[in-house]
């Protein structure tokens, strides 16, 4: 791992080539040719868009995740088509989205309890095909869907359900990702399952001739987890075995460098960039706001935020570092509400680079919010459903939540401790139902494998669970 990480001193290597690339108003981020250019309109009023060199697509600088879809008001009949989720507004949000040059839409089959491609086919049918890109994956996670034949069927679900002829950005799902032996129910690494999932089965062979049909425009792959798996993938690139049209990594401001020191699992996302960068390879980027964490920092952190620039919103700091690097082609972001979209498209109406001095700004910011030791959860979902019932995104939430407003006591003789631990005990009972809460984790393990942190989610919920406990134990009645 230490010789993945790239030092603070290289960083100007990787972010916009140099303080001179990324210099606000700049037309053309340096070397272009070899990554996505920006192009501006006219007036620099509206959005940034980047040019994939690969075929010439002007993507939006704003890309529209599909993960996070407005559900119907509580108490509403589910629609069968569309299940909980509100369609009508899921059509108005794209229809703002497009009316304000966000083209990039990206959905998965397993998304939103698997109606996301569904709800995204039926917004876009209603627009002309060429006024869009669509992005799924082959989500084949479950080892029942290893084999050739069961992949193949849900490509082709896919297709149906988008409504659509072929896709523009295809993705190799979550390829490092770890899983179980169907036979022996033994662990297995990520690298090992992104063999099975998408290599010995013929998988990758099978969508290139897809490609080479047209059905598929550009196919590439997102990563997490094990970093042998990124590493055999960029190599199959270099070795000319397959050719990646784009990669999907996670990047923010926080991860940067503190990916690594916040899990040892993981990989600090200069990392991940500069394997890219150094490839010509365009970056798609997914967790620009580590799920929802850098738009949800502690009144402290707030402050200072506020204090550099108080017209800027907290999220569209982490928006524009995003945004910023050489050969990022889009930026996604899944936008339940409609305040959500407007300021992000705000932000990257045009895209202000990030600075020089607000870079090492946001450095600073990164090393207080890691002081925080909060549980790296992004709430994917991809944990859920747990066999026995527990909210463990929910739980998460609670806990970080409580640890960014000062709410998680430590010393019983605090003169803020009374306070703090009905704070936390109350809301805890609120936010998350007694029977769903940590205590009731079992350790089957099941979760940690699907997590693209790599979080050690049986540990981490046991150990909630123990300071829930201590903190009913000493403090009396609430």
């Amino acid at each position: 791992m230490k010789d993945r990480n790239i030092s603070r001193r290289n960083f100007l290597k990787y972010m916009a080539g140099g303080s001179a690339a990324i210099v606000p108003g700049a037309a053309l981020l340096s070397g272009c040719k070899r990554g996505s250019a920006t192009v501006d309109s006219a007036d620099g009023s509206a959005m940034t868009m980047r040019v994939n060199p690969n075929t010439g697509d002007k993507v939006s600088l704003l890309g529209y995740g599909m993960m996070r879809l407005p559900t119907l008001p509580e108490g509403s009949e589910e629609d069968p088509q569309t299940g909980p989720f509100d369609q009508e507004m899921i059509n108005r949000q794209v229809d703002y989205a497009l009316a304000h040059g966000v083209n990039y839409f990206d959905t998965s089959p397993v998304y939103c309890r698997g109606f996301s491609e569904r709800c995204t086919g039926i917004a876009l049918k209603r627009h002309p095909r060429d006024k869009y890109f669509i992005a799924t994956k082959l989500s084949n996670f479950d080892n029942h869907l290893w084999s050739l034949e069961e992949s193949q069927k849900m490509f082709e679900n896919s297709l149906k359900e988008l409504q659509t002829d072929y896709i523009d950005y295809l993705l190799l799902h979550s390829t490092g990702g770890g899983g179980h032996d169907p036979e022996t129910d033994e662990e297995l690494s990520g690298l090992e399952v992104c063999k099975r999932r998408f290599l010995n089965n013929g998988l990758a062979d099978w969508l290139v001739e897809q490609k080479q049909k047209g059905r598929i425009r550009n196919l590439g792959f997102s990563w997490h987890g094990d970093y042998r798996a990124f590493q055999l993938l960029l190599n199959l690139h270099d070795e000319g075995r397959y050719h990646w049209d784009f990669v999907q990594i996670e990047l923010n401001y926080l991860d940067w460098f503190y990916a690594n020191e916040i899990n040892q699992s993981n990989v600090d996302a200069v990392t991940l960039y500069a394997e890219l960068h150094k490839r010509g390879i365009p970056a798609v980027i997914m967790e620009p706001l580590l799920g929802g964490r850098l738009a949800k920092v502690n009144d402290d952190i707030a402050a200072e935020l506020k204090q550099r620039d108080p017209e800027a919103s907290i999220a569209s700091w982490a928006f524009r570092f995003a945004g910023t690097p050489e050969g990022v082609l889009t930026v996604l972001s899944g936008m339940t509400y409609m305040e959500h979209l407007e300021e992000n498209v705000k932000t990257y109406s045009p895209l202000h680079p990030i600075t020089p001095e607000e870079r090492d700004f946001l450095f600073h910011i990164a090393e207080l919010i890691y002081g925080q030791k909060e549980v790296p959860c992004t709430a994917c979902q991809y944990c859920m459903p747990c066999p026995y019932g527990l909210d463990i995104p929910g739980i998460f939430a609670h806990y970080n939540k409580c640890l960014r407003e000062g709410n998680t006591p430590q010393s019983i003789g605090s003169p803020a401790y009374r306070k703090q631990r009905r704070a936390f005990l109350v809301g805890y009972d609120r936010s998350v139902p007694r029977l769903r809460q940590a205590d009731h984790c079992i350790g089957c393990n099941q979760c940690t494998s699907h997590c693209p942190q790599q979080i050690k989610i049986p540990q981490e919920l046991h150990r909630i669970s123990e300071y829930v406990e201590t903190l009913k134990k000493e403090g009396g009645p609430l």
